[in-house]
């Protein structure tokens, strides 16, 4: 019995110390039913009901990361659901807004608060913030930059609408004009584009119709969603064949030769990531036709919404910020996780190489074999008082 037991604690320690992307010594693992508890425990509010975030304005987002890990599927009803279900999660740092820098990975590092959340509450947040920044910068373009509007100075060649063609393309702001060139002769036919924004969530796609693609007498379904890349540096687009979006529609590709079979041409965002490394101000323009939509010209801060949701709807570790009332609660959980950034890339620290688990391992084994030579002497000096008896 001894010898079972200290083999399993053996294999059990020798185990976790080869396991990747979840932090044992930590004191709480990211993937245990407490560790979610903390997650879910850690957007607490305060005595009076609302959470004091003006000082964010101050401030800007630098996504940190993205990491994602299985957990058994609790609502799982039936066979067609998973019984595992992917946990996908974004970490982003608030750095002061006048040292968060692109250049840096990690965009600051002193006076930040670290942040945990759900992908795809954050992607949401994050591309309608993008959205509506880049819809405002085309208005702000065309009135007060490209000069193309047809007043009485303009000749009676002037085109309105090549003008400002011109002008948004030589700006590189292709995303300001819908269609081709005005002045081409023979245009292409444009295909239908895919709606990056109806993906933020895995979602059902249609392709076209083709007798080919049939599986018996039952179409093949395909979804598209997002995914955390494996370097967890980025968040990209893949295709999948279930409706969670687990399993990709394709192996070592992410379901884009699926896309490509059906659409013939890339999945836009299957390589490109959809939140970049810039440092996002969380302080709304003093302008008020700046700010993003009607509901952030009228509430009393002066915080953007898109940083307003995100840092509500986030897991806190204030430990490093010079505030009222620091919020700590999930510093824990994110050491549990161990995503640390370097530039360029996101690592998930290998606790195999651990000097402390090797340290661990290493007193282990050496009490094991202690323990085990212990025994054989025991047993020895017993047969040795069994022969002396029968004499």
């Amino acid at each position: 019995m001894k010898f079972t037991v200290a083999t399993l604690v053996m294999a059990l320690a020798t185990a976790s110390a080869k396991t990747k992307k979840v932090d044992m010594s930590s004191p709480l693992a990211a993937d245990s039913k407490a560790g979610l508890k903390v997650l879910s425990q850690a957007r607490r509010v305060e005595e009076n009901g609302e959470v004091d975030f003006t000082w964010v304005a101050g401030y800007s987002l630098k996504f940190q990361g993205c990491h994602h890990m299985q957990q058994w599927n609790a609502e799982a009803d039936g066979e067609d659901e998973p019984k595992i279900q992917t946990k996908r999660l974004v970490r982003f740092r608030l750095c002061p807004s006048d040292s968060c820098t692109y250049a840096d990975a990690s965009g600051c590092s002193s006076g930040y608060g670290d942040y945990i959340i759900d992908l795809n509450i954050f992607l949401e947040a994050y591309w309608e913030n993008k959205l509506e920044m880049q819809e405002w910068q085309c208005e702000y373009t065309r009135i007060n930059e490209c000069g193309c509007d047809d007043d009485d100075g303009k000749d009676d060649n002037f085109n309105e609408e090549s003008c400002q063609y011109a002008c948004f393309m030589d700006r590189g702001m292709d995303y300001c004009w819908e269609g081709g060139d005005p002045d081409a002769d023979d245009e292409p036919e444009e295909q239908e584009e895919l709606e990056v924004q109806e993906y933020m969530e895995c979602a059902q796609i249609e392709f076209p119709e083709d007798e080919n693609r049939r599986l018996e007498e039952e179409e093949i379904q395909y979804y598209i969603g997002p995914y955390c890349a494996e370097s967890g540096s980025a968040i990209l687009l893949g295709v999948f064949n279930d409706e969670f979006c687990t399993n990709f529609a394709s192996e070592g590709d992410a379901g884009r030769s699926v896309y490509y079979d059906n659409m013939a041409e890339a999945l836009p965002y299957g390589s490109e990531s959809l939140v970049d490394m810039n440092c996002i101000p969380c302080k709304e323009p003093g302008d008020a036709d700046m700010q993003n939509n009607q509901n952030d010209q009228q509430d009393e801060d002066e915080v953007v919404e898109f940083c307003e949701l995100a840092y509500e709807q986030a897991g806190k570790c204030e430990n490093r910020l010079s505030i009222n009332n620091p919020n700590s609660n999930a510093c824990t959980y994110m050491d549990g996780i161990s995503i640390f950034r370097r530039d360029g890339e996101v690592i998930m620290r290998d606790l195999s190489s651990s000097s402390a688990a090797s340290v661990f391992i290493g007193i282990f084994s050496a009490t094991f074999v202690a323990a085990g030579a212990y025994v054989y002497y025991l047993k020895t000096k017993l047969d040795r008082a069994k022969i002396n008896l029968a004499e």
